[in-house]
């Protein structure tokens, strides 16, 4: 049961660390175009030429990392945080469609929130007394 929490921050790390790294090498195939003039792809087009993506590719890279290694698993949930919350939202708001439930999008929010779950104690300290 101890290497539990270290078996599922590998496979977060992994995952962010293979999606972020994919955004600037293209070793995957993207997903299926988006319907034009969609929420989703006027979004995407909306933020893709000012770099914010760039950014967010880069703290998923860093939050991997983190979350990898024992020692900084707890900073790289805090930097993953926001960016798993995103991504459920865009999911649901903005792209929808039955995209909500995909599965890597489910293994993401699962095992983010069971590391977080593992960790609650030390996460608890961070509401105050």
């Amino acid at each position: 049961m101890r290497k539990l929490p270290s078996i599922a921050a590998a496979l977060l790390g992994l995952a962010f660390i293979s999606f972020g790294l994919n955004y600037f090498l293209k070793f995957m195939p993207a997903g299926g175009p988006m319907e034009e003039g969609s929420a989703g792809a006027l979004f995407f087009g909306a933020i893709a030429p000012t770099g914010f993506l760039t950014m967010v590719k880069i703290l998923e890279i860093l939050g991997g990392i983190l979350v990898a290694l024992p020692k900084t698993r707890n900073i790289g949930l805090l930097v993953l945080g926001p960016i798993v919350l995103n991504i459920i939202a865009i999911n649901v708001f903005i792209i929808s469609g039955g995209a909500v439930f995909q599965p890597p999008l489910i293994v993401i929010s699962v095992l983010s929130a069971y590391l977080v779950f593992a960790a609650r104690d030390k996460f608890l300290g961070l509401l105050g007394d």
